[in-house]
């Protein structure tokens, strides 16, 4: 299949990606930019052109919503703070330290540094 090629893809999907890129345009993002987070939008979700006699991996419909809704659980933990697996608070950003010194009510925290909360931080565990 030639890059950019979509006849891999169900009526369905194009409608999808078609909607996807006009939500884009309006928030003033280009046309080529717009049609480009569409188009992997469409791929994330549903893996791709389902069409028989294209290329990559055949995946099932199950192992395909399984993958979804992992990534989904995953994407929404660490939205709400939670850290990814092996991250280390020196690593975090000031507004994820931030986000955990809220969590566990550290008092004077608005004021503090990075460092200032990585210190904080670091007493609160031990």
């Amino acid at each position: 299949m030639a890059r950019g090629d979509k006849d891999k893809y169900t009526d369905k999907q194009k409608r999808k990606a078609e909607h996807i890129e006009e939500g884009y345009e309006a928030k003033g993002i280009s046309k080529d930019e717009a049609e480009a987070r569409a188009w992997a939008t469409v791929n994330k979700q549903s893996g791709g052109g389902e069409r028989k006699g294209g290329g990559g991996q055949a995946k099932s419909p199950a192992a395909k919503a399984k993958a979804r809704e992992s990534s989904a659980k995953r994407a929404a933990a660490t939205r709400k703070g939670a850290p990814r697996p092996g991250q280390q608070l020196a690593d975090m950003t000031k507004a994820e330290l931030m986000e955990r010194a809220r969590k566990h009510d550290i008092a004077g925290r608005s004021t503090m540094r990075k460092a200032d909360l990585l210190e904080a931080l670091a007493k609160y565990r031990s």
